[in-house]
């Protein structure tokens, strides 16, 4: 995830650094950094951002797969507190 935020940064600051040399004033220059960041990030960053979204969807399904097996475990537990208590 740190990977991805630093390469969206470098061009992000390439950006700023350019349109500075340029001589853009200050609002222009974040303006055209964001918006020109962003673009070239969308095309440039596809490797690893389908990266991060696969690492991103592996953890949420490792969770899940926890949280049910958790819920699995204290079902059995009821089952059998259920089989070993005496009936009245």
């Amino acid at each position: 995830m740190a990977r991805y935020a630093v390469l969206r940064l470098m061009i992000f600051f390439g950006f700023l650094c350019a349109l500075w040399l340029l001589g853009l004033q200050r609002w222009w220059l974040l303006i055209g950094s964001a918006l020109g960041s962003a673009v070239v990030s969308y095309f440039v960053l596809l490797g690893p951002r389908a990266q991060l979204s696969a690492k991103i969807a592996s953890r949420v399904d490792e969770r899940a797969r926890r949280l049910e097996q958790s819920h699995m475990d204290e079902i059995d537990e009821d089952v059998e507190a259920d089989q070993d208590s005496p009936r009245g």
